[in-house]
C-alpha cells in the first residue's frame, strides 16, 4: 500500500492556461486531462464552454506532481479551496478509511464514491478546516 500527498488547485476556467504557463515557467509535463465533457452522466444544462472545462489533471514538475481543475459553471470558490490537499492511495478501502477518518467532525463537500478519473474518490473538509481530496489510483 502506498500514499502520498499531492498540492491539488482549483482555478475559475484557467486550468489550461494554467498548464502552459506551468510547461514554460516550470517545464511542466503533463501526466492526464480529463474535461468535463468527456465525462459521462453530465447534466445537459452543461454548455459547451462549461464541458471544455478541466475536471481533472495531473501534472509532473521534476519529481513532485500537481493536480488541477476547473470549478464547473464559474462557481467561486469558497475560502480554502483554491490549492488543497490530495491524498492518493492505491486501495480503494484504504483511500474510504481516510476518508472516513478526517470527515469526523468535519464536512463532506464530496461524498466517497467510484468517479471516472478514480475508482475512489472523495472530497472533505476535516474539523480543522482543512480541505482533502481522497483519490485511489490503482497501479497498472
Amino acid at each position: 500500500m502506498t500514499v502520498k500527498l499531492t498540492p491539488y488547485i482549483t482555478l475559475e476556467g484557467r486550468v489550461k492556461d494554467a498548464i502552459q504557463f506551468y510547461e514554460q515557467a516550470l517545464g511542466a509535463e503533463v501526466l492526464s486531462l480529463t474535461t468535463y465533457g468527456e465525462m459521462p452522466d453530465m447534466p445537459d444544462t452543461f454548455t459547451d464552454d462549461l464541458r471544455s472545462l478541466v475536471a481533472h489533471a495531473r501534472v509532473r514538475v521534476g519529481g513532485a506532481e500537481l493536480m488541477l481543475s476547473d470549478a464547473p459553471g464559474g462557481t467561486p470558490l469558497g475560502t480554502g479551496k483554491r490549492v488543497t490537499i490530495c491524498i492518493t492511495s492505491n486501495e480503494v478501502e484504504h483511500s474510504r478509511r481516510i476518508y472516513e477518518a478526517l470527515r469526523q467532525d468535519g464536512q463532506v463537500n464530496l461524498p466517497f464514491k467510484e468517479e471516472p478519473f478514480s475508482p475512489g474518490f472523495g472530497d472533505v473538509t476535516d474539523k480543522f478546516g482543512v480541505t482533502f481530496q481522497i483519490y485511489t489510483e490503482l497501479e497498472a
